[in-house]
Order: structure tokens, then sequence, then C-alpha cells
């Protein structure tokens, strides 16, 4: 699979960051969210997750007493609900996820969103943790490292920004990486549907302004500034819900909302925190649509890119069976490979679906593009080098003639390099450019 936003920005992360999680998902959209690979991050294991007692130290013996007694009350509810209570209520939350239309999902979300924005435009300073602010700013810078380890051109991206949104985004990337290692990670195959819960209860505490840990203060000391609803948070989790056991997407519409929950997400996350310009007066919606319009882009690309990896690593197909179908292909031939072994010729069955795939990523990208127009002036260039990366994935899978099978699409640095200045005129022309392009002009 995440940074995208739009969510690019958090899309791009997936350049950094989400097929099998961030890898398939788009935070990388505050990258796509593709997902990051293995992380950690205490110095040794490069984990972001560090034990309580870790964290403690660091804090210190006085400002733990939150942290702790979050986890405590965490324990106790998890000690009082019997095994078969737990199942019943797993099952029951599998079948809604798969019931759930993605579109009604994403759009419940960012009606929300957009309310919350409305209602705390400077966000909840009542929320902010009560710890020190020397802590707090060695939260942040932590959380900044994580971000320049595993999402480079990203990080690069949020140096445009003030020191402030760049921290709150680096927070927000953080949570997502570590949400996203929870079922990608090095302990990924040991990871239960309670976890998650448990993780969820986690978040419920960390927007109650009661952080379990530094890391997580850093997102609450976020919220407290920036206008975020939980949702989107809460749908990134039950996205990791969906890689414990759907391994599968019948149809696009389900295809869809695992995208949003992976990936639009983090659209709506980021977009309160880049901010929308000035000078714009219109209503919020076509903002964030163009967000989540960004973010799905970013989301379709990385499972474009990634059939092979999903293929042999995870026995994971992501495309929609009914697309398959529709271009005459068997789940079966996709599980082998629609390649000739000796030559490595793909099966024009397979370069028609892909180029319909593309197509339709390409659509999405193009619906996010104005959007872009309507963020804060310093967060566009951001944006629009995701944008523009991320197309340039798409590019490659068709110069490898459609084999995402055993090639990789992968866009140089030195080609990512050449494309910032591209970028950086699209953002500096703004709403100038598509009166350049309806005249005809090449940009």
């Amino acid at each position: 699979m995440a940074p995208s936003t739009l969510a690019a920005s958090a899309a791009s992360t997936s350049t950094a960051c989400s097929s099998s999680g961030c890898a398939r998902r788009s935070i990388s959209s505050v990258t796509s969210l593709r997902r990051p690979r293995g992380v950690t991050i205490s110095s040794a294991s490069r984990r972001v997750s560090a034990p309580l007692t870790v964290l403690a130290t660091m804090v210190g013996p006085d400002k733990t007493s939150t942290f702790q007694a979050t986890g405590a009350a965490a324990a106790a509810a998890a000690a009082a609900e019997s095994a078969v209570e737990r199942k019943n209520r797993q099952t029951e939350r599998q079948q809604a996820l798969v019931r759930l239309s993605g579109k009604e999902i994403e759009e419940r979300a960012m009606r929300l969103q957009i309310e919350t924005h409305l209602a705390y435009p400077n966000g909840r300073p009542e929320l902010a943790p009560k710890i020190d602010p020397e802590v707090l700013e060695q939260a942040y810078q932590r959380c900044g490292a994580v971000t320049a380890d595993y999402a480079k051109t990203f990080y690069l991206g949020t140096q445009l920004m003030t020191p402030e949104k760049a921290k709150a985004i680096w927070a927000i990337y953080v949570w997502c990486r570590r949400t996203d290692e929870l079922v990608d990670g090095p302990n990924s195959s040991r990871i239960t549907p309670e976890a998650l819960d448990r993780w969820e209860e986690r978040l419920e505490a960390l927007f109650a302004g009661r952080p379990y840990d530094i890391l997580d203060a850093a997102l609450t000391d976020t919220i407290s500034k920036f206008p975020l609803h939980i949702q989107p948070f809460r749908d990134m989790i039950d996205g990791m819900r969906l890689d414990l056991f759907k391994l599968r997407y019948k149809t696009y519409d389900e295809l869809y909302g695992y995208c949003y929950m992976v990936a639009g997400t983090v659209a709506l996350m980021s977009t309160p925190v880049m901010g929308i310009d000035p000078s714009y007066e219109g209503d919020l919606e076509p903002v964030y649509r163009a967000a989540l319009a960004l973010g799905t882009a970013n989301q379709l690309t990385n499972i474009l890119r990634d059939v092979g990896e999903d293929i042999n690593e995870r026995s994971r197909i992501y495309v929609p069976l009914d697309d398959l179908e529709r271009f005459d292909i068997t789940e079966k031939e996709v599980l082998a490979g629609l390649f000739a072994r000796t030559t490595g010729e793909v099966d024009d069955r397979w370069k028609q679906f892909m180029h319909f795939q593309i197509s339709r990523a390409r659509e999405y990208f193009e619906a996010s593009e104005n959007g872009v127009n309507y963020l804060d002036a310093n967060a566009r260039w951001p944006v629009w080098s995701a944008l523009v990366l991320y197309q340039m994935i798409l590019d490659k899978i068709v110069d490898n003639d459609y084999n995402n099978f055993t090639q990789r699409a992968y866009v140089p640095k030195s080609q990512k390099m050449l494309s910032l200045p591209k970028s950086a005129a699209y953002a500096a022309l703004g709403s100038k450019l598509y009166d350049l392009r309806e005249a005809g002009v090449q940009i």
C-alpha cells in the first residue's frame, strides 16, 4: 500500500509507505501510503513501537501516569470479555466490513471530517497532552527521523511546509506506519483481530487526550492543533482487519473500499494539516473529494505495480475478479503468471486488462489535480510531486510491456529529481495551469 494529500502527500509516503499494507496502502498518500515494510523504531530493532518501560524512561516518572493508566484500562477491558464474546464480536465486525459499500464508508468519514474542519478550524487545544514541552519536541523530532528514514522523498516535501505543519504530518505518518506494521511487519503472522481492537482502544484514548506513549503524544498534540476527526483513523484500522482475512476482491466496489481504508484515509487525515488556500471561498467538499481521488489513484497504482509481489509473497490478488472475468482471465492464470517462461512475453489478454486498469487509475489522478490548487500554497509542491511521481510508475508499467509479474515498475532517483521542477511549475501556476492546457499549451 501510506503518505497522499491531498492524499498524495500521503501517498508519496507509500511511495514511501499501501497491497499488503503500507506496501499496498497509500499512506505513503502522506505519501500513497504504499505501506512501508518492516519498520520498527527503537535504535536496535528500528521498530516504531517500543516497550512502555523504555518510553517511560524517556518521559520521566512524573510524566507517565496518563500513559500507564490508559494501558491498564485497556488490559482490564480485554480481560472482562470472554473468548466466545470476542470471537462473536470479531465475526460480526468482519461481516460488517464485507457488507458495507466502500463508497458509503468513505462518504461517512468525509462528512464527519468536513464537519470537524468547520467546527474546530484551529483544533481542540484542551486535548493538548500534559507533558513537558521539551519531551514533546523530542517526540516530534523522532517522528521526523522515522519519516526521513522510510519516506525520503515525502520527507523532503515536508521541508517546504511550515515547521508546525511538517511536524503534524510526521506524527500522522508514524501512526499510520505503526498501524500498517501490525499486519505487514516482521510480527504480522502473530497479529490477531484482538490486537487491532487494542490498537483501536489506544486510538480512542489518544483522541481523548490520553496518549499511551510518547509517539502517541505527538499525534494527540497534532489533534489539539488541527481539525482532525477520528473516523479516518478508525477506518484505516479496519483496512488492516481486511488484510487479516480477505485475500480476494470480487468487485471494484470492494476494492474501492479497501483503497479508501488504506489510502483515502490518509488523504482525510492530511488535508486539514496541509491547509486550505485563504483565498478559497467555496465548499470544503470539492477539496476533500479531490484528496480522496488522489488517495485512490495512488493505491490503485501500488496494486498494479505489485501484482507479482503480492502473489509470490502473500498469495493475494487485489485486482477485482469481476474485471479479470471480463477479459477472460482466470484466477489460476494470474497466480501462475500470464507470461511466457522462455521469452517473458506477456499474454495479450493481460496487456488489455492492464491497459484498462491503468486508464482507471489515471482518471482518478485527473480528478484530483484541480483540488491541489485549493490547498495552502506551501502544500502544493509536495502534493504535485507525489501526483507526478505516481503517474510515472504507471508509465513504467507500460514501458515494461505490462509485465508486473516478474518486473517491478521502478522510477530511478535521477528521474524523480528531474520531475521536481515540473511539479514546482505546476504548483506555482495554480489554476493558470488549466487555462494554459485549455489553450493547447504543453506544460
